[in-house]
């Protein structure tokens, strides 16, 4: 019974440790969530304006050279987004499963994907529009040259603060399809070189929103992660305590019933 006791004991000291533990996480990730949804939609309304000049541009009727509209290659590239840190509920497996459903070569952000994909280590956190811009210039120069016959994104997509969940989507070749044929407005020197022109900024939008709308899924992932973590900690503490109170009690009864017992022997 003593040895019940202890047990029981030990085990609501290691749960209440966690519990301490996910409510600091908690805390950190809560305080986070602001900023990084304030990033989020910043980073969207910078790709949404590049990508209605794009929309223009991709109208005309005299984009049909642009080196943007068609893959020479033979290789895919997806760029990979995934956290720095676990402890997220599935955030992170969940964008490591629909990665390797793809046959193609895999460009990994964010720590935990660098280390599965075997790249240098770079940071979703603190990834800047500078480190988009430089990504984006090096890709399209390499789909212009012929080295990728198609670039992707896997990225989190934000629903609510409830639900997130891992998509894909294409960043080259262009997709002009849908697009309603316009001869206005003009553009000098042409529509076909001011597209060139433009596209490496969009693709840096579409990174650089992907990136920002990723960091802010894992960081609310986490809180929600952490809040699920906390309360059943609780739930785990409540029930150890009441097996700790029939332990001890049952463990005072017997004491009671050996002294009466002894009394009454002697």
């Amino acid at each position: 019974m003593g040895h019940d006791i202890k047990t029981l004991r030990n085990r609501i000291k290691s749960v209440r440790s966690t519990l301490h533990l996910t409510k600091a996480m908690g805390l950190v990730a809560s305080s986070k969530v602001r900023k990084a949804q304030l990033s989020r939609i910043n980073s969207l309304e910078y790709k949404e304006n590049v990508g209605s000049i794009v929309d223009v541009l991709l109208s005309s009727r005299n984009i049909k050279n642009c080196p943007y509209l068609n893959g020479t290659g033979n290789e895919e590239l997806v760029i990979v987004i995934a956290g720095d840190r676990g402890l997220a509920g599935g955030y992170n497996a969940n964008v490591f499963k629909l990665a390797g459903e793809q046959s193609a070569t895999l460009y990994p952000i964010g720590k935990r994907a660098c280390e599965r994909f075997g790249r240098s280590i770079n940071s979703s956190e603190h990834f800047s529009i500078r480190d988009a811009s430089e990504l984006a210039n090096a890709l399209c120069q390499d789909f212009k040259e012929g080295k990728y016959s198609k670039i992707s994104i896997i990225y989190t997509k934000y629903k609510n603060m409830l639900s997130q969940e891992p998509v894909i989507t294409q960043l080259l070749p262009l997709d002009a399809s849908g697009k309603e044929a316009s001869g206005s407005p003009v553009f000098e020197p042409s529509e076909e070189a001011m597209l060139e022109l433009v596209v490496p900024t969009y693709v840096t939008g579409i990174i650089y929103s992907a990136v920002k709308e990723s960091f802010a899924c894992e960081v609310i992932a986490r809180r929600n992660a952490m809040d699920s973590a906390g309360k059943n900690a609780t739930a785990m503490i409540d029930e150890l305590q009441l097996k700790y109170n029939r332990a001890r009690q049952g463990a005072i009864t017997q004491e009671i019933t050996e002294i009466v017992a002894g009394s009454t022997e002697q």
